[in-house]
């Protein structure tokens, strides 16, 4: 065995579980798990599957689920066991829990019921995908999932056109293809950026490029598993009044002038009324 059994202290204690390998669990996630009162996972089964896959002994204690949707009484439930002394290990499926997964609202019941709140770190698909990723890690912005809605997904992708960071996204790999041309039509093709599958599992995959190679590259393929995608930072560069135009006409080509206006505004960090008005000049110029 190489964990622990040991008492905790009453609280709530966020348990980072491994992502792929089962082996990336930490020993102090397993003495927590071995000595927990009461564990809450958002998938009671990986949660038993992986305590099973370790020897830490269940015994008598409770597996309870606690997911985004198990609203007010299931958290008040895990609230007022702290507050009688119990000690609560709190499990996502995968990776730290709150980071695009549940777990917030539990937190944040526990903070405003003052009772304690730790944590035992571990996986993560952002930092791992970092790890391998080749674009600067010094600053990043993680912002999970994008819309899943083409238009709706664009204009967010526009405000971060500039952002002087490193960008990291979680996808879906059904909607990969069209993430990456989204991201191609609005940051432009020749930003880098890397595509992570499969993080620490057997099938493990990075592919790096431009957005023009990863468009291409992810065409005609059937993609499985989970999809990290990261974005190069924004070079910051100067824009002028043709490049606006050039981008509102193609933007117009496909949409409508408002949200063609909303789109281009926010890639190129510009006045959404200017760009708008600018907008409705060239649809007047095709009439």
């Amino acid at each position: 065995m190489n964990f622990i059994e040991k008492p905790l202290t009453a609280g709530l204690y966020f348990v980072a579980t491994p992502i792929g390998s089962a082996r990336d669990m930490t020993l102090r996630g397993l003495d927590i798990l071995a000595s927990a009162d009461l564990i809450a996972a958002e998938d009671t089964r990986t949660a038993r599957k992986l305590m099973e896959i370790h020897g830490v002994p269940l015994g008598t204690r409770q597996v309870v689920a606690y997911h985004d949707h198990s609203g007010e009484k299931p958290t008040q439930r895990l609230v007022d066991a702290v507050k009688n002394g119990k000690s609560v290990a709190y499990v996502s499926e995968a990776g730290t829990p709150l980071v695009a997964d549940p777990g917030y609202e539990l937190g944040c019941a526990m903070i405003a019921a003052d009772l304690p709140v730790t944590t035992a770190p571990g996986a993560s698909a952002v930092l791992a995908a970092l790890t391998v990723s080749g674009l600067a890690t010094d600053r990043f912005a993680f912002i999970g999932f994008l819309p899943s809605a083409k238009t709706q997904r664009e204009t967010e992708i526009a405000g971060l056109r500039d952002t002087p960071m490193t960008i990291v996204f979680y996808e879906s790999p059904k909607r990969l293809y069209d993430m990456l041309t989204s991201l191609r039509d609005t940051l432009g093709g020749e930003r880098h950026a890397v595509v992570c599958r499969e993080l620490t599992k057997k099938f493990e995959e990075v592919v790096r490029g431009n957005l023009t190679d990863l468009v291409t590259e992810f065409a005609e393929r059937r993609v499985k598993g989970e999809v990290v995608v990261l974005v190069a930072r924004g070079d910051g560069e100067v824009i002028g009044e043709t490049d606006v135009q050039t981008a509102l006409a193609e933007a117009m080509r496909t949409m409508r002038v408002k949200d063609a206006a909303t789109m281009v505004a926010g890639a190129m960090g510009l006045p959404r009324r200017q760009v708008y008005q600018m907008a409705l000049g060239l649809e007047k110029e095709t009439e």
